[in-house]
C-alpha cells in the first residue's frame, strides 16, 4: 500500500475492511461467492431468485430435497452480517451456514442479498430487506412468482433470523411489522439474533470502556449510516425506540459469547426488551471462550454444535 493510500485511511480493520477519506472500501473478506448447488451432503437443493428487478437483487432459498410435494415447512429469513459494509447472502461462510440449518431443523429458507454501504448508506439494507420480506409474503396464498414457497412455505410458521448486522435488520424487520406496516399474511412465531450488532453511548453492564474500540464500533456506523443521529440512533441502539415493546414476534432468542466486544450490548438488548412492556419469551444464550459469530467460523466445534441444536429447537418448538 501506497503513502497516499496510508494517509487517507479512516478506518483500517483488518481482516475485515478498510474505510478511506474518500468513501471508497476495501474488503478484505466476504467478496467470494459459491453458486447454487445440490449438496449431497446435507440433502439440500438452493437456487437464486431475483426479488428486487429494480437493483437486481436475489434471495437464495434452501429446501432438503426430501421435502414431499405440498408439505409445509417452517420458513426461516435470513439476513448475513458484515457491519453493513461486506460479505453477501452468496459467500461461502452463508452459504454454508444456512445450507445446514435447513438441512438441520428441516426448513425452507429464504437468505436475502441487499445493498452495502458505503456505496448504499442504511437505510438501504433495510429497505432492500422489507422488499424481499414482502415477496416472501406475496406466496401466502401459493400464488406467488416462486414455486417452492407456493408448495412448501408454511406461513403460520415464520422466523426472521441474521448474525451481527444482520441480526440487527431482523430486529428491525420485528419492529416493523409489529409497529409500522403489519405483513397479516405472516405469522412471525420468532427471532433468532446471533451475536446482533447494537451499540449506544453509554457504557452497558459488561461492556468494554476501552474509547479505542468503543470509537471503532461506532465508526463502523457512522460509514455505514453517515447521516444518523449517532450510537444512540434507535437502528443501532434500540433500548432508545420507543416503540421496542411492539416488536412483532411472540419469541426471542439471542446468541452472545463472552469474549465478543457486543456481549453486553446484547444482554442489554434483552433487558430493554423485557423492560418495554412486550409479552413475549425471551431467552439469551452465552457461550464461554468464544469470540464474535464463531459459529461462522468453527461450525463444527463443539459449541456451534450445540448453538445449531438450541436454533433448531426453538424452530421446531410446538405451540
Amino acid at each position: 500500500m501506497d503513502s497516499t493510500n496510508i494517509s487517507e485511511l479512516v478506518l483500517d480493520l483488518p481482516p475485515m475492511l478498510r474505510f478511506y477519506k474518500d468513501g471508497r472500501v476495501e474488503r478484505l473478506m466476504g467478496t467470494e461467492i459459491v453458486p447454487p448447488s445440490f449438496d449431497p451432503k446435507t440433502n439440500v437443493e438452493s437456487k437464486d431468485i431475483v426479488y428486487s428487478p429494480e437493483h437486481n437483487l436475489s434471495v437464495r432459498i434452501y429446501l432438503p430435497k426430501n421435502t414431499q410435494q405440498n408439505q409445509k415447512l417452517p420458513l426461516v429469513v435470513y439476513f448475513h452480517g458484515g457491519a453493513f459494509v461486506i460479505e453477501t447472502a452468496f459467500s461461502p461462510t452463508y452459504h454454508n451456514f444456512v445450507n445446514t440449518l435447513a438441512s438441520e431443523a428441516n426448513i425452507i429458507a429464504v437468505s436475502v442479498d441487499y445493498r452495502r454501504a458505503p456505496e448504499h448508506y442504511v437505510p438501504a439494507a433495510y429497505d432492500d430487506s422489507w422488499t424481499a420480506l414482502k415477496w416472501v409474503a406475496s406466496h401466502f396464498n401459493g400464488k406467488g412468482p416462486e414455486d417452492w414457497l407456493n408448495r412448501h412455505a408454511d406461513f403460520e410458521r415464520v422466523f426472521l433470523s441474521g448474525d451481527s448486522a444482520g441480526a440487527n435488520i431482523a430486529h428491525r424487520m420485528a419492529i416493523k411489522h409489529g409497529h409500522e406496516e403489519k405483513l397479516e399474511m405472516l405469522n412471525v412465531k420468532g427471532m433468532i439474533l446471533c451475536h446482533p450488532y447494537f451499540w449506544g453511548s453509554e457504557i452497558a453492564t459488561g461492556e468494554t470502556g476501552d474509547l479505542s474500540k468503543r470509537a471503532m464500533i461506532g465508526g463502523l456506523w457512522q460509514i455505514a449510516c453517515p447521516n444518523s443521529s449517532g450510537v444512540d440512533d434507535p437502528r443501532i441502539n434500540p433500548g432508545e425506540d420507543p416503540n421496542l415493546g411492539q416488536l412483532g414476534c411472540a419469541r426471542v432468542q439471542v446468541f452472545v459469547s463472552d469474549m465478543d466486544l457486543l456481549r453486553g450490548r446484547g444482554w442489554y438488548y434483552a433487558q430493554k426488551v423485557r423492560e418495554s412492556g412486550w409479552s413475549g419469551d425471551l431467552e439469551v444464550i452465552d457461550f464461554k471462550g468464544e469470540d464474535h459469530v464463531f459459529h461462522l467460523f468453527k461450525p463444527t466445534c463443539e459449541k456451534a454444535v450445540t448453538m445449531f441444536k438450541r436454533m433448531v429447537s426453538f424452530i421446531n418448538l410446538e405451540g
